[in-house]
């Protein structure tokens, strides 16, 4: 870690206050709620609202980095997701709604849900599967995704999801490493009009898979597929004849729920460890008061189920508060770029969650998609992955949410299970690209390198909190080093950030994609808003290219709004704007006009493979880009440099 402090340069002044009407219906609409003191007994208030078989002893033991919540107690997540709602008006309530790529619908209530991951639980249980033994899913974003992580929570079996653009490498190497069992996949799952082989996919994985017994597939699109004899068995084939009940397995709130791999690196896989009881707690806790959520809301968090947003805010967090969840399989501008707006209007959605580079992405399409489209029905919207830029916050709220709806611009990560900082709609006044304050519970602070609270520095987490990773699987070490070195009893984020006055937080990502320039330290994130703040930039991304001077020079990859051309004169227009808006030192050196940027399947920009394009090397891991045709672009087609 470097000896000296975070430059913070980009300044925001506008403020968005709930609306009257808004605060009138929110679930949350306390100031007060913040000047609690006693964090154990905030989440125990929370877990009381929750079924337990039995209830616990004692509600923390922390013996860092180590810690228990709400010791002795047992509970079933998958109870509490559908079970209790059973006794209720919403058994017949949809639970799920689900929309294929193609178009086709179908619809779960809590009853159907219940009956299908019974008798899938049934089916694992079947073929010998224990408490405690790993399984892996490797499927679309389809009903059965979630039906499959719901029924390993019932039976506790851990599930090991890996996101199904990941390729058979990367599905070998997490099923080696969590030693599952079964792999549930499916012949295929749409993407942008294409076939993703996932059956193939699987079969080349399983070549080097010895802990694997069988292979439940479903079938998705009908092609013709490999079966292996005695290894390979049909989803449906197993699950029509088994019963429609399964009891539930009383699980200790610390048995391990998941297992959930972060992406993008080389070596060997990451296994997040969560377990139930915290987890559970915290999921349902953020769900219902970060999203206002009401019995008469669709819910659509557009993350696939492979990302721990998809476990948290697509599965678990709606389910635990009886709401509906809509599912989504396909990419969000198939067959054309407004296919998120229809659906908002095609199922009355009311709450919207999504990424701030999905938001780029429409931007460059303008407001007059989504005017083309019904949304009346949103009341609240939602960012995760990153920090947004002010200038997409102000698209979102005007385009998107018609000025009208609030925005809860959200931090947390895999490590961190739940949502630690955010507005609370009823109560918060917003600013647009502020996370705003961590959620009553959470103990968040920014420090320098010697742990001083200072106003621009390293986010960390002084206090546990109930749904935090609880190891690196199989590997202690490596989760003592990577998240608890850092700072003697503190967790470490990885992530810089800065507070205004008024205390908001500002997060400025992650501390490896801080340039130094002439001594300075300057984040990516505030030259790529002052770039985005330009009326004719869609996306920006911005890099440190190694300077035998300065250490960095500032590096910028622009996509333009739709029908803008780049020239000499809007280059030197863009790095005076960024001058105007954050000073002189953050002026970019080199701005590199494309028309898409290198993502990840989850929406991220792989600014380690711009890095890579920027200086000439050759170009490191790209298994986890959504298009691998965007770097063949790159270098085939070239860019445009000003």
């Amino acid at each position: 870690m470097t000896s000296k402090a975070l430059d913070t340069l980009l300044k925001e002044e506008r403020t968005f206050k709930p609306t009257p009407n808004f605060i009138k219906q929110a679930i949350m609409k306390d100031k007060n709620i913040y000047k609690q003191n006693n964090k154990q007994k905030f989440w125990e208030g929370f877990a009381r609202e929750l079924h337990w078989f039995k209830k616990w002893d004692k509600i923390l033991e922390w013996t860092p980095p180590n810690a228990k919540w709400f010791i002795n107690g047992k509970t079933n997540l998958t109870f509490n997701c559908i079970d209790r709602h059973l006794s209720t008006w919403k058994r017949t309530k949809a639970a799920i709604i689900w929309e294929g790529e193609p178009g086709e619908t179908r619809t779960l209530t809590y009853q159907e849900l219940h009956r299908e991951v019974c008798q899938f639980a049934n089916a694992l249980k079947s073929l010998g599967i224990k408490k405690g033994d790993r399984i892996t899913i490797y499927l679309p974003m389809i009903p059965e995704a979630a039906i499959a992580m719901l029924a390993c929570a019932r039976i506790g079996a851990p599930h090991s999801v890996v996101f199904g653009g990941f390729s058979s490498d990367s599905l070998r190497d997490r099923i080696n490493d969590s030693k599952s069992k079964i792999v549930i996949t499916a012949d295929g799952g749409w993407r942008k009009g294409s076939i993703v082989p996932l059956k193939a996919n699987t079969d080349e994985a399983l070549r080097e898979t010895p802990s694997i017994e069988k292979v439940i597939v479903v079938k998705r699109i009908g092609n013709e597929i490999s079966m292996t004899k005695k290894r390979d068995l049909l989803w449906n084939d197993i699950v029509k004849t088994q019963p429609y009940d399964c009891e539930a397995e009383e699980m200790d709130s610390e048995d391990l729920l998941y297992l959930l791999y972060t992406s993008g690196t080389t070596g060997k896989p990451k296994g997040i460890v969560h377990t139930t009881g915290g987890y559970m707690t915290g999921v349902y806790a953020t769900t219902k008061w970060i999203f206002d959520i009401k019995d008469s809301d669709i819910f659509w968090c557009s993350a696939d189920v492979g990302w721990v947003t998809g476990h948290s805010y697509v599965v678990y967090g709606p389910l635990l508060n009886g709401a509906t969840t809509l599912l989504y399989e396909g990419a969000p501008n198939y067959p054309d770029n407004d296919r998120f707006w229809s659906i908002i209007a095609k199922h009355r959605v009311n709450i919207f969650y999504t990424a701030p580079t999905a938001i780029r992405s429409f931007m460059k399409f303008g407001k007059e998609l989504p005017q083309k489209h019904d949304m009346s029905s949103l009341r609240l919207l939602g960012t995760v992955g990153e920090p947004i830029n002010p200038e997409a916050w102000i698209w979102y709220y005007e385009a998107i949410g018609r000025n009208n709806c609030p925005i809860v611009d959200t931090w947390w990560q895999t490590e961190t299970g739940h949502i630690l900082i955010s507005p609370l709609p009823g109560i918060t006044k917003l600013k647009p690209g502020s996370a705003t304050i961590p959620f009553p519970g959470i103990d968040a602070d920014i420090v320098n390198e010697k742990g001083e609270s200072v106003d621009a520095g390293y986010l960390v987490i002084k206090s546990p909190w109930p749904g935090m990773l609880r190891g690196i699987y199989g590997d202690p070490e490596r989760y003592q080093k990577q998240y608890w070195s850092q700072y003697k009893n503190w967790y470490f984020t990885g992530d810089g950030a800065k507070r205004d006055k008024e205390g908001y937080f500002w997060l400025l990502g992650r501390v490896d994609d801080v340039m130094k320039v002439s001594g300075h330290r300057i984040s990516t994130m505030e030259v790529e808003s002052a770039l985005v703040d330009h009326k004719v930039v869609a996306e920006a991304a911005v890099i440190g290219k190694h300077h035998d001077i300065k250490e960095n020079s500032i590096v910028a990859f622009v996509t333009l709004k739709a029908n803008i051309k780049s020239s000499t004169d809007l280059t030197d227009e863009l790095k005076n704007h960024v001058v105007k808006k954050i000073g002189s030192i953050a002026r970019p050196d080199e701005i590199l006009f494309t028309a898409e940027l290198p993502k990840t399947r989850s929406g991220k920009i792989m600014r380690r493979l711009l890095r890579d394009i920027a200086e000439g090397r050759a170009l490191g891991d790209t298994t986890t880009l959504a298009d691998s045709n965007v770097v063949r672009r790159f270098y085939v087609e070239g860019y445009t440099q000003r």
